[in-house]
């Protein structure tokens, strides 16, 4: 995902037609996601290697989240395709469509990217900057919570039909190159399944290292501030007002951009902050060292509450 600030505006949200009963949580809830078990599945990642497309660890990381949706989800689609990008680089991609309750009308979508940067741009150390990075936490981090997410909706059905999308190719290249970045986003934007959009959508992205605070993103306000206000507010009833913040912090460009232009209410729940001064962002010290348990397990109960 890019932390530069974010490039046009986008039309303002419709009303909000939601029947999700987010308001019925209450801080006995905060108590159903496991964090700790959403972290062995970050490290599970982790130990695949760096996640870029077309290499051995993404592959076999594509395969083990096949594998994994398919033992909890009521349905899986794979959505396998091929990407040339400006560079004549042909990519094989795959997004993981997960679904619970397919039947029902009224959805819910959550989003994580689990492809990894193939470069660490960022790091400070130039010897590393062509290397690519471990992404604990750019990458790693949500698709855990939607994996630990998947257990809790499995163990006891959600109140509406919730779907779960890890897509692919979301930080491979330049962000100012749109065939290069969100890759997986923008092919599920045009190739939506039947009876979407979803009611709205929350992308989850760098949501588990230990000193979370997570702000407002500015486009997700500009184009869905009715979900970030439920979002944020379903956060502060849980108890979690103090990770969950008020107020814009600034804005970027991420899967949700994508999402928002296929016509989704989609927002981005992020910390822009990763480490002293961002100091891990895009850089070798993305390890899984970073990551805790209990934030894991905040944004979770969050997603949870949202459903139920």
């Amino acid at each position: 995902m890019r932390r530069a600030a974010a490039v046009a505006s986008v039309a303002v949200a419709a009303v909000f037609a939601c029947t999700a009963k987010a308001g019925d949580a209450d801080r006995s809830a905060a108590r159903e996601f496991n964090g700790a078990r959403a972290l062995t599945y970050a490290e599970r990642q982790v130990a695949f290697g760096p996640r870029v497309p077309n290499t051995a660890g993404h592959r076999a990381t594509g395969d083990w989240l096949a594998a994994e949706l398919a033992t909890r989800a009521d349905t899986v689609i794979v959505q396998a395709w091929r990407h040339k990008t400006s560079k004549g680089v042909t990519l094989e991609l795959r997004n993981f469509f997960a679904r619970f309750r397919p039947e029902a009308t009224d959805r819910v979508l959550f989003v994580a990217h689990w492809d990894t940067r193939p470069v660490a741009d960022q790091d400070p150390n130039l010897g590393r900057q062509r290397l690519p990075i471990d992404g604990a936490n750019d990458g790693a981090s949500g698709v855990a919570v939607l994996l630990g997410v998947a257990d809790a909706l499995k163990a006891n059905a959600p109140a509406v039909g919730v779907d779960l999308l890890f897509v692919d190719g979301e930080d491979f290249g330049d962000f100012a190159d749109s065939t290069e970045t969100l890759l997986g986003a923008y092919y599920f934007g045009a190739h939506q399944p039947a009876g979407y959009p979803p009611l709205f959508a929350v992308v989850f992205d760098m949501v588990g290292d230990k000193d979370l605070q997570l702000y407002y993103e500015g486009n997700s306000q500009s184009f869905a501030p009715e979900v970030v206000q439920r979002v944020w507010q379903t956060a502060e009833r849980l108890g979690y007002g103090g990770v969950f913040i008020h107020g814009v912090r600034r804005a970027l460009i991420d899967d949700h951009v994508a999402l928002q232009r296929a016509g989704i209410h989609a927002i981005d729940v992020i910390d822009f902050d990763y480490g002293p001064n961002n100091a891990y962002w895009h850089t070798g010290e993305d390890t899984i060292d970073k990551l805790s348990a209990q934030s894991l397990a905040i944004v979770g109960n969050v997603a949870l509450a949202l459903v139920r």
